[in-house]
């Protein structure tokens, strides 16, 4: 950028239980200070939530299904008014809304906007009944949107074919050097006849496929029978399904809980292999980029999104998805042959270079300069604005009450 920016960035989900796109927002966030940008980030969170001083908590979210898992959504008149509040004080260069289609702020935040907006879409499914209920209300404020980010191709073929027009491809961020120094820890290192294997994910979402991991452990424990699985993440239901499910083999598997960043990348810096087994709604997969970072041997399900992650298959080794035998013997195969392992964890220490917030941060900020340049050509009238239906302009006039 040839200028430092206001940057006014939001986030749709809550930190009050922090997940791949609220991390994605901080760092994002974090590496923008870095470069001298001013950055403001509004989010869903309690008063009482530790949050980073860059977020600007807009109350708490309502925990609803969607898209295929729990999100923490805040909407409506007290919530709109807050959005609103919050772009008038922030005269931002530039608002960055991330997933403007999840009614949430960003899709409040979409509606009130004037100046120039760039979007980033996460979500990669098939089909998305959300969203095809969310067009038709927000097709005009679509508009709005001058530059158009996917964190994936998956995400982005999502967007053309439910929404159309397209979008740049610009991966999720990685902090690389901060994972490839993280001091390995006794307690989580293994030998060769006990390796230590790991999964990190939301253990009550069967989507991140802790139960095809849990069936896989067996045949892996034939195999090595002093292998130890440690499972970091939240999620109590999902834990006891999963030890109910091990029976007899459940001493080889500690749950964790869930841990710090800290914690994860000594984790990840620590074990032999890490393991994907997630079944689908993927768009990207930041954690194989973090395990790749910190030299972990990583072992993914065959999703598209894990399979162009892993350079089809270079960086780490494929399973079929859902497929607990196969992961075993992929598993096993990846201890076994400690030489491919060693050069697909070689190959991954160049590869995930291309998701370095050095690199990833240089391509968000061409993208602010093309929105602020064509903000300035044709810069949006207060008079000339869209407004939504009556109903729906209710919610973003609404007073804090």
């Amino acid at each position: 950028m040839t200028r430092p920016l206001r940057v006014g960035i939001v986030c749709p989900y809550s930190f009050d239980a922090p997940g791949g796109v609220q991390f994605h927002v901080r760092d994002l966030a974090q590496a923008l200070q870095d470069r001298g940008h001013e950055v403001s980030v509004l989010a869903p969170a309690g008063d009482d939530t530790p949050v980073p001083d860059v977020v600007v908590p807009a109350g708490k979210a309502v925990a609803v299904r969607y898209n295929g898992s729990v999100a923490r959504l805040a909407f409506g008149p007290r919530a709109a008014a807050r959005v609103r509040r919050w772009v008038d004080a922030g005269g931002f260069d530039v608002l960055h809304l991330h997933e403007p289609m999840t009614p949430s702020l960003s899709m409040l935040a979409l509606w009130i906007a004037e100046g120039p907006v760039v979007s980033t879409f996460h979500t990669a499914q098939v089909r998305s009944r959300a969203l095809q209920v969310a067009y038709p209300l927000l097709r005009q404020s679509l508009e709005k949107i001058a530059a158009r980010i996917a964190v994936s191709e998956d995400a982005r073929r999502m967007l053309v074919d439910h929404v159309g027009g397209d979008a740049v491809v610009i991966p999720n961020g990685v902090y690389v050097d901060t994972f490839a120094a993280a001091t390995p820890s006794a307690e989580w290192q293994g030998t060769t006849d006990a390796p230590t294997i790991a999964f990190l994910g939301r253990l009550d979402e069967p989507r991140k496929g802790l139960q095809v991991l849990a069936a896989a452990v067996p045949q892996v424990l034939a195999r090595y029978p002093g292998a130890r699985f440690l499972v970091a993440g939240r999620g109590d239901a999902g834990r006891d399904e999963a030890i109910e499910s091990l029976g007899e083999h459940a001493a080889a598997v500690t749950f964790l809980g869930g841990i710090s960043d800290e914690d994860k990348a000594t984790l990840l810096s620590s074990v032999d292999v890490y393991i994907a087994p997630q079944t689908g709604g993927e768009s990207f997969g930041i954690v194989l980029v973090e395990a790749m970072s910190a030299g972990a041997g990583v072992v993914a399900s065959d999703l598209g999104a894990f399979r162009r992650v892993l350079d089809d298959g270079a960086a780490g080794a494929l399973f079929r998805n859902e497929d607990p035998a196969d992961l075993a013997r992929v598993v096993n195969d990846a201890i076994d042959d400690r030489a491919a392992t060693e050069a697909r964890r070689a190959h991954a220490a160049t590869w995930v270079r291309h998701f370095d917030w050095s690199t990833v941060t240089d391509r968000v900020e061409a993208v602010y300069e093309m929105a602020v340049a064509a903000g300035e050509a044709i810069p949006v009238r207060p008079d000339a604005a869209w407004r939504p239906p009556r109903a729906l302009r209710l919610l973003g006039e609404g007073g804090d009450r």
